[in-house]
């Protein structure tokens, strides 16, 4: 495995958008916050306008459209499904789904898995192009697509065994071997 080949650790969409909205729009936490309590899948559905039935954070997607919160949330879902292995995901949601009826438990977070450099310039532009979507002004788009990158990049990268950071494991090889 190449050092170049990935450039981010694989991080849950909503640590992301929680990070970037803290940054730069901490008027919307409150915002952010009644999201937090929904799944990945509902808050996309309520920040898209798809499945709205009634508004449980108690106003219309019409008006949120020029807040950050539904940029980043959005654009980073797409790109986190668009990047990732779709095929093995549908295969993973299927059973995942059948186990969840069966056991009544909240779906994973979707996570941004590590991106190559090529992968944050579509993300960047994900984000860019959902931001004009969204009514922002190019400036606007243009900061919080910096942000959101410089999440992904400036993440934590994964330890080499997979395990906790902090074991023993993680911090290297001990003098012996």
């Amino acid at each position: 495995m190449a050092a170049e080949a990935h450039t981010s650790a694989g991080r849950p969409v909503r640590e992301l958008v929680g990070e970037v909205i803290t940054e730069l729009a901490p008027e919307e936490l409150p915002l952010l916050e009644g999201l937090l309590e929904l799944d990945d899948a509902a808050a996309v559905r309520r920040l898209s306008g798809h499945g709205q039935r009634r508004e449980p954070l108690g106003f219309g997607v019409g008006e949120i459209a020029v807040l950050v919160t539904p940029v980043v949330w959005l654009a980073l879902d797409q790109a986190a499904r668009r990047i990732g292995d779709i095929a093995l995901e549908r295969a993973s949601r299927a059973s995942a789904g059948a186990l969840r009826r069966l056991f009544r438990r909240n779906p994973p977070p979707v996570v941004v898995p590590p991106l190559t450099r090529e992968q944050l310039t579509e993300v960047k532009r994900q984000v860019l192009e959902t931001a004009e979507q969204r009514g922002l002004t190019a400036p606007q788009a243009s900061e919080i697509a910096n942000a959101v990158v410089a999440g992904l990049v400036l993440a934590d990268p994964p330890p080499p065994d997979g395990g906790d950071p902090g074991s023993p494991a993680a911090a290297g090889p001990t003098p012996e071997g």
